[in-house]
């Protein structure tokens, strides 16, 4: 592994339809993925030749194919967004009205509490972190393709950048855009890019 550089292509899905804004965390909606345009700008500057990975969640298995129809990508639990436990499928507002006691805890310190039956950012941060140190060192040198989400890739943004998870939480990550990060001899990590957009890709391919 010595001198080498693994390049990960970190990928939001696309966007979920919530004109509710329910909570979906660990739930399994589908995604919109018929912008053909931003998918297309997004899709030219990947690599060919990289490894494909995808949480087990619908939005970011749909958003996948529609970047690359033929990739049979690898599912990897660790890469899914934060469980929200008792609070899926429902808003803010209603957990605010009808569970007030236990909205006020968890926003008294929202990096670090967990909804009821749920996890912690903090927790998705530790989780994520052990996987790409795990594909980073089996993948040693390679490029990786990974469609995720918001809560997953502020968590690897925070690996590269010492973040603590407060300071992770305040990162923006938009849907079908590109972070860039470099792990150099398995240690030491870079980062290209933040939040791309489609018209602001830089051509990466090798």
């Amino acid at each position: 592994m010595t001198g080498e550089t693994t390049r990960w292509w970190l990928i939001r899905h696309a966007p979920v339809p919530n004109p509710l804004g329910l909570i979906h965390g660990s739930g399994d909606p589908d995604a919109e993925t018929s912008d053909r345009a931003t998918a297309t700008a997004l899709a030219a500057i990947l690599p060919e030749d990289a490894v494909w990975l995808t949480s087990p969640l619908r939005r970011a298995r749909q958003t996948a194919r529609a970047l690359r129809p033929s990739i049979d990508a690898l599912t990897e639990p660790a890469l899914a967004e934060q469980d929200f436990g008792d609070w899926e499928g429902q808003s803010h507002n209603e957990i605010a009205a009808q569970r007030p006691d236990e909205a006020k805890r968890f926003w008294a310190d929202p990096a670090h509490n967990a909804p009821p039956g749920g996890e912690s950012f903090a927790a998705v941060m530790a989780r994520v972190a052990d996987a790409l140190r795990r594909w980073t060192g089996e993948q040693a040198g390679r490029d990786l393709i990974a469609v995720i989400h918001g809560g997953s890739i502020r968590a690897s943004l925070a690996l590269a950048l010492d973040l603590t998870p407060d300071a992770a939480l305040r990162l923006r990550v938009d849907h079908w855009s590109l972070t860039r990060l470099d792990c150099h001899a398995g240690a030491s990590w870079s980062v290209g890019g933040v939040n791309l957009r489609a018209g602001t890709f830089p051509d990466g391919r090798r």
